[in-house]
């Protein structure tokens, strides 16, 4: 039998971690929670998580400081479950190396549907998948090639780089900066015109309905996200 993927809940909320623990486990996972970051270093350390629910509002630390720590010692999948509504505050978390970000009051369906995907694109990352399928639309990148409806699409360099870029992180909010720093170049952080052209085309060129997108979604003022992945 295959192991239970292990997820740790890092919330100081007593309530709330508990409605957290029933909910992944009732959903088939392995659960373990902290209350401070102190015990959510130990438990990572100890207990190597695929997947930590983290809360920022910690009393020891704030969590935004434990991001890139997760991700470092323990290789974990990184979803953020806070109170904090700021876009400022999803674009640093995003920007640290989080996976998704969800926003307190939350529906724990739509939490174990963003576990679930966080999950199966990473299992599909540690097998080397290479063709994304969303949709109508095919990306296969390793040979750099896109369809859509069997149809080759001819996409300029830039525009290919953006989708590949979302491609590799699909059903995840890649934020706006994330994406100019990798595919224009440091320099280029703040030119979110260059990206919302880019990414005009591309809707124009692989959504069935650019004026209503559902391939490639926004989060205002946060980044973008490819949605529909199978």
């Amino acid at each position: 039998m295959a192991a239970q993927p292990r997820i740790l809940i890092v919330e100081d909320d007593t309530h709330i971690r508990r409605l957290l623990r029933v909910a992944v486990e009732r959903a088939g996972y392995a659960a373990t929670e902290a209350a401070t970051a102190r015990e959510a270093l130990s438990a990572a350390d100890i207990d190597k998580p695929e997947l930590v629910l983290l809360d920022l509002g910690l009393p020891d630390r704030d969590g935004l400081e434990l991001i890139q720590l997760f991700r470092g010692r323990a290789g974990a999948t990184v979803i953020v479950v806070s109170a904090r509504e700021d876009v400022s505050e999803k674009v640093a978390a995003l920007d640290l190396g989080a996976d998704d970000y969800l926003t307190k009051p939350f529906d724990t369906e739509e939490l174990l549907a963003r576990v679930r995907t966080a999950l199966r694109h990473r299992i599909a990352g540690e097998t080397g998948q290479t063709v994304v399928a969303a949709g109508k639309v095919e990306i296969d990148l390793e040979r750099r090639r896109v369809r859509r409806d069997g149809e080759e699409v001819h996409l300029s360099p830039k525009e290919y780089e953006v989708l590949a870029e979302l491609a590799k992180r699909p059903d995840r909010v890649i934020g706006h900066r994330q994406l100019l720093r990798t595919v224009w170049g440091p320099a280029h952080e703040d030119h979110v015109d260059y990206l919302r052209i880019v990414v005009r085309n591309l809707r124009q060129k692989l959504e069935a309905d650019p004026a209503r997108p559902r391939l490639i979604t926004n989060e205002p003022g946060v980044g973008y996200r490819l949605t529909g992945v199978r």
